[in-house]
């Protein structure tokens, strides 16, 4: 049996531990029958050109974990922003540990997607918002729907701010010889409010993992959220990550994605701008070697006019990794006034890394100021040699040339705590200490 089959046979046990009758599952049937008439995205479609999942199909994935299990904080501490309080919502093997997580409900909703999806306090938000703004085409979104019953529910009322960021954590302990996990995430931040979020996906098992996440995101007018992707996982680990963003008047969605490990990662990122003066940024830093696979795959509609927004992705590939950007901007008709900027600039370090980019423009307005590209190259031996003639050795200075590369990137993380962690991951995977923060 493939997994494909697996899957929709996994549906039917799935079916006998939800409630059949309630409105969501009429959702999650619909999705099956689009995933069962679809399938897996294959290398014959456009949009996974570069990136296959025929090797992932070939794994006897469990679908639903046998058995649970426990983590002490201590053994996963250097997984959490530890140097800040914040809020965490922490799954082990797909199931919500209440012991690593600090949920609340004073002011904000910060909880349990199962909860959202079952408790009658919640229907009001999750008839409005649940599976809105996911495809309802995308093959792996669809399969994702289909089995959504846990992941994070974050609901911030009008003018309000949670007191400290999210934590949404994920891990995998090796329970199963292999694991695919579905988390379904759904975050509404009212008019005027707030919210800061990290989220990563941690495999601590060398067995094999596949994570299939769906994340929405709705930005009520003049609503800030920013939202970061940490992705340094194991090499057994690969990661599909589904982002929907719908964004109000006067809104600013900030997107900061860092891949520096996994076996295979792709990254779906959708913004949809459904009003005005309202502002969409991605930003990117991957880094990468060995047999590595991340796949950046970006889509902003300005739907409407007087909007902005920006795209700005930085990869270093080693070894034999393989790096993909696929970036879309649409421009509707009415959509004039807009400043649309997209950028994806590579560094390749070794000769057998690959890079293929794509950076697209569709526009059918004419009054707006767009604009796209692509470098790839190696380090400036110029600028190599110039620091080596100041005294820095020669693996410090190409470490210090591709932290400046980096730079522009970092710049914009608004939690400086992250920040700094992201700067000490970078220096890791460089293979120095460069004593210093950007």
């Amino acid at each position: 049996m493939d997994l494909k089959d697996k899957l929709i046979s996994s549906f039917m046990a799935f079916e006998n531990n939800v409630d059949v009758d309630h409105p969501i599952h009429d959702v999650r049937t619909e999705a099956m029958k689009n995933f069962e008439m679809k399938g897996f995205p294959s290398k014959k479609e456009e949009a996974w050109k570069y990136t296959s999942l025929n090797s992932l199909q070939k794994i006897d994935f469990s679908i639903f974990p046998k058995a649970e299990n426990a983590l002490e904080y201590h053994e996963v501490k250097k997984y959490f922003l530890h140097e800040i309080d914040t809020y965490k919502i922490v799954f082990i093997d797909g199931v919500y540990s209440s012991y690593l997580s600090e949920t609340t409900h004073d002011g904000v909703d910060i909880c349990l997607m199962s909860s959202a999806l079952t408790k009658p306090m919640y229907k009001q938000v999750i008839d409005v918002y649940f599976n809105k703004v996911a495809s309802k085409d995308e093959s792996l979104t669809t399969l994702n729907t289909a089995f959504s019953r846990e992941g994070a529910y974050i609901y911030i009322p009008k003018h309000k701010m949670p007191k400290k960021p999210v934590e949404i954590v994920h891990f995998a302990t090796g329970n199963e010889a292999s694991l695919l996990l579905q988390p379904r995430n759904l975050i509404v931040v009212e008019e005027n409010a707030e919210l800061q979020i990290i989220e990563r996906h941690q495999s601590l098992t060398s067995n094999e993992v596949l994570t299939n996440s769906v994340t929405e995101i709705f930005a009520a007018k003049n609503a800030i959220v920013d939202y970061y992707k940490v992705q340094n996982d194991n090499g057994t680990a690969s990661l599909i990550d589904n982002t929907y963003i719908n964004q109000k008047d006067k809104s600013n969605v900030n997107v900061h994605t860092f891949s520096f490990g996994g076996k295979l990662t792709r990254n779906n990122l959708n913004f949809y701008q459904n009003g005005e003066y309202m502002d969409s940024t991605m930003k990117g830093v991957t880094i990468l070697g060995e047999k590595q696979h991340v796949d950046h795959h970006t889509l902003v509609h300005h739907i409407e006019p007087n909007c902005e927004s920006h795209q700005d992705y930085k990869g270093i590939y080693g070894e034999n990794s393989t790096g993909v950007f696929n970036g879309k901007i649409i421009v509707d008709k009415i959509a004039q006034k807009t400043n649309a900027f997209q950028q994806n600039n590579n560094i390749l370090i070794s000769d057998k890394a690959t890079i293929n980019t794509k950076p697209q423009l569709e526009i059918f307005a004419d009054d707006v100021k767009c604009s796209h590209g692509c470098t790839i190259g190696q380090l400036d031996e110029d600028a190599l040699f110039y620091l080596q003639s100041r005294g820095i050795p020669k693996k410090e200075a190409r470490a210090l040339l591709m932290y400046a590369f980096a730079n522009n990137v970092l710049e914009s993380v608004r939690i400086p705590e992250l920040k700094t962690r992201i700067n000490k991951l970078i220096a890791k995977k460089l293979g120095v200490n460069l004593g210093f923060n950007l």
